[in-house]
């Protein structure tokens, strides 16, 4: 893999104002087969594509003649506050777009900590993992549902990416490799909603599901008694031509009625974007992409500045569509249109 990472920051005449001109940036800094692993979607990327269109579907209905003088992003999530309903989700191989890969990102942003699993076969590794994380001061355990194989990423296939799944500590490609070559942990292909069970009985961790799209999965969701819901395609990543997530949390929310949390990842690019997934029920959303661009532009301080940056777009959001606290953040805020 041609190798364009590195510590050197850009220069002062650089001005990334918006989550796509990092994209655009970073882009211009990695190579091709990094580029297309991180951007890369399932067959014809239908999902990935639409993730970000079903958001421009959306209208907003601002109310005006409000005092927003004062405006307040924060909210709570499992019970913490943070500082703004915007959060980073689980991402993969940090170390591709910059050398010390996901330290800086851990760097990057100040608050709690959830720890993402791939269920392994071994339940017993699992139980390790989650001693572990527990130890360290981890706030939730966040269950992928959707990968039990992956995806069919096309551009990997082409690029002749290998994943070789071993237990091992992930390692980084060597500079100079044409073919990254990752390693990461076997997934259970036989994990099912029976087996919640036993996890809810190793651990006291507030357990979230992430990958659900459809009421039914919310219903047993709640069923069995989790803590809360990622409503996410995995960007488009796993399994095309399925709902937008935006399109999808509406159906969650109705199904779950209050009882749990929801949240929501895919598509969001905008601080139009997470008012809108506030106001059809989210409790905050996470970013991918958008968090690994950052870093690639700039490492921790790329990530910071795309978290400063939309969240100042929501706090201006919020102002001009007169909501002065999320709390104000409801159904009457947008509107479905046809494009």
């Amino acid at each position: 893999m041609e190798d364009k990472t590195g510590s050197e920051c850009e220069g002062p005449e650089m001005s990334l104002v918006c989550l796509t001109d990092f994209q655009a940036h970073a882009r211009e800094r990695l190579s091709k087969s990094t580029r297309d692993f991180i951007e890369g979607g399932a067959d014809d990327s239908i999902t990935r594509d639409d993730n970000i269109a079903a958001f421009k579907r959306i209208r907003l209905r601002p109310r005006y003649l409000r005092d927003v003088s004062e405006v307040d992003t924060r909210t709570t999530i499992q019970g913490e506050e943070i500082s703004a309903p915007i959060c980073i989700a689980p991402t993969g191989f940090h170390c591709l777009v910059w050398p010390d890969g996901e330290m800086s990102t851990a760097r990057a942003p100040e608050g709690l900590r959830w720890f993402q699993l791939y269920v392994h076969p071994d339940l017993q590794l699992n139980k390790q993992l989650i001693q572990r994380v527990e130890s360290l001061g981890f706030k939730a355990l966040v269950i992928t549902l959707d990968a039990p194989v992956c995806g069919n990423r096309r551009h990997d296939i082409q690029n002749h990416l290998r994943r070789n799944l071993t237990l091992t500590d992930l390692q980084s490609p060597k500079k100079g490799n044409a073919i990254p070559y990752f390693q990461m942990t076997p997934i259970s292909t036989s994990f099912c909603w029976n087996d919640l069970s036993w996890f809810q009985s190793i651990t006291r961790l507030p357990i979230i599901l992430k990958g659900i799209l459809t009421k039914e999965d919310a219903e047993l969701a709640v069923k069995h008694n989790v803590q809360g819901i990622i409503v996410s395609n995995h960007g488009g990543r796993q399994l095309d031509e399925v709902l937008a997530s935006i399109d999808a949390l509406t159906e969650v929310v109705a199904a779950v009625k209050g009882k749990i949390e929801v949240y929501l990842d895919g598509g969001v690019r905008t601080g139009n974007d997470v008012l809108k997934a506030l106001a059809l029920g989210a409790k905050c959303i996470f970013l991918g992409r958008p968090i690994l661009w950052g870093l690639a532009c700039k490492g921790e301080h790329g990530v910071k500045e795309v978290l400063n940056i939309l969240t100042n777009e929501f706090h201006t959001s919020m102002a001009l569509t007169g909501c002065r606290s999320v709390a104000e953040i409801n159904r009457n805020l947008v509107q479905f249109s046809r494009l």
